[in-house]
């Protein structure tokens, strides 16, 4: 099973929140995929990463760019892991088959969206009858809090 983090984004976009996390990922030496529900987004994602100030790099790719092998950090709107992450980002509602198959499962959703609120409370919910792992954080002034 999988340990599962929920991230209740109140105080940054998911641009600005999922980079710092990815390189987290990437400093401590793992690799990850980011699933998002478009391809769209997928795109919008890209771009971000490249221009990202904090950190100032994060090397990654897309089924666009392609070699996913060689990527540290994949974004797809596929339920994959072709560049061997064990660590899934799952955004804008995104969800996976394969929760059991990574080490690590970081759930963002916009608290802003009651939307969003909703379909996260009901991702906790299944993954719970699943016996997975759980944890909640949430954005405050000093960062990521546990809750």
């Amino acid at each position: 099973m999988a340990e599962i983090g929920f991230y209740h984004l109140t105080r940054t976009a998911l641009e600005v929140a999922l980079p710092k996390l990815l390189g987290r990922v990437l400093e401590a030496g793992g690799r990850a995929v980011v699933k998002a529900a478009s391809e769209e987004r997928v795109a919008a994602l890209d771009t971000a990463l490249w221009l990202c100030p904090d950190p100032d790099w994060l090397p990654h790719g897309t089924r666009a760019t392609g070699e996913a092998d060689l990527q540290p950090i994949w974004l797809t709107t596929e339920d994959e892991a072709p560049n061997g992450a064990r660590f899934l980002f799952l955004v804008e509602g995104a969800t996976s088959a394969r929760l059991a198959d990574f080490e690590r499962v970081f759930d963002l959703f916009d608290g802003r969206d009651e939307v969003a609120v909703a379909a996260a409370r009901q991702r906790w919910t299944a993954a719970r009858e699943a016996g997975h792992t759980l944890t909640y954080w949430r954005q405050t002034a000093r960062g990521w809090e546990r809750g």
